[in-house]
């Protein structure tokens, strides 16, 4: 597939959007996936609100340790008083036939406990990233749902929004010819007070959080795995915030083909997260690329230029997110982002954290 500006001017965002995001079949329009929604902070809400945009998925039942809070949600989404559950009593949900899968949206340390226990209910799972802390911990995730026969999805919005999936097929039909070099970043100035700050919960800095950001897009705009990482990390804020995690992490990455990637993320500044990829013919550029909506894409190749502004919006991603697990579940197809992309980053994440000389 090859694209002129004409094409563009004909599509328009919207023609594009339709023509890259992944079809539903008929029997996702006769069923709907019940999710169990796992704690109820920020990124919840906007999953919860995905949901409602969907034709296949339903929200069915809440996990969280403030019943008052999740009585008031339950009020919002329909959820009987019944399907509520806390932490402590969480697995019975193996006997609530109403749920189908659960939405794990916990703090990165519990992703493991909560998508193994989820398994041994016989629930599949979407995951949020990153998966794990521990590339052991990810490993068990996937031994756990491969023997309860359970899908595991983990949450790469990227990997279903319009603008970046057209972004990777604008470089597989050679129109930027032979990539030489992307450079990315994403990273904000994180208040004092956040879970993302203690490592116990967070397993590590920014990386953890808006980094894997970057470190996945180079990955899925290359379909490569990288072969050398070089990495360094620092703290230049000594105001009482990075006691027990990095504030800044810079990485470079060679691929097989040998294309090298730049990367930056940091909790001490706001770097708007963007991806620029530069080919033998030209150039393409997301910005922003990770935000919940208002991707951008420019490119200028070949004698064409391009500006395209997403047709997205919030909470689209998570819409796009629940319609393709449910479904996989309805059609017993497997996810496009599967609990083995999120081990090969977390391996990765191993990797830069080894070179830039910290523990995880």
């Amino acid at each position: 597939m090859t694209f002129t500006r004409r094409d563009f001017t004909r599509l328009g965002a919207m023609g594009l959007a339709a023509q890259f995001v992944p079809k539903l079949g008929a029997q996702d329009a006769q069923a709907k996936t019940g999710y169990a929604v796992i704690g109820l902070g920020r990124i919840a809400d906007h999953f919860l609100r995905g949901v409602l945009d969907t034709t296949n998925s339903r929200i069915t039942a809440l996990v969280s340790g403030h019943r008052d809070k999740a009585e008031r949600i339950a009020v919002q989404y329909n959820v009987p008083s019944s399907s509520i559950y806390s932490y402590e009593n969480f697995d019975e949900i193996a006997h609530n036939k109403s749920v189908d899968a659960v939405y794990v949206a916990l703090p990165n340390s519990m992703h493991a406990e909560y998508t193994i226990r989820a398994a041994k209910a016989e629930k599949h799972v979407l995951c949020e990233k990153p998966m794990s802390t521990t590339v052991a911990d990810a490993e068990a995730m996937i031994a756990a749902c491969k023997a309860a026969n359970v899908k595991l999805m983990i949450a790469y919005r990227c990997h279903y929004e319009p603008m970046n999936l057209l972004a990777v097929q604008l470089i597989r039909d050679g129109n930027l010819g032979q990539v030489q070099a992307i450079e990315s970043s994403f990273g904000f100035n994180i208040a004092r007070g956040e879970w993302r700050l203690n490592k116990q919960l967070a397993g590590g800095g920014p990386l953890f959080d808006v980094g894997i950001y970057s470190l996945n897009a180079c990955r899925y705009l290359t379909r490569e795995e990288p072969q050398h990482i070089s990495a360094f990390a620092s703290t230049t804020d000594d105001d009482g915030r990075f006691y027990q995690v990095e504030e800044n992490v810079s990485w470079t990455m060679k691929f097989p083909s040998g294309v090298v990637a730049s990367c930056n993320t940091s909790y001490g500044t706001n770097m708007e997260g963007y991806y620029r990829v530069y080919g033998s013919k030209g150039w393409l550029e997301m910005r922003p690329a990770f935000n919940y909506e208002g991707q951008h894409l420019r490119a200028d190749f070949a004698g064409t230029q391009l500006d395209i502004p997403g047709a997205t919006h919030d909470p689209s991603h998570f819409q796009a997110q629940a319609d393709h697990l449910s479904h996989c579940i309805q059609n017993n197809s497997e996810p496009k982002s599967p609990g083995e992309e999120g081990l090969r980053d977390m391996r990765h994440i191993a990797a830069i954290y080894r070179s830039a000389g910290i523990a995880i």
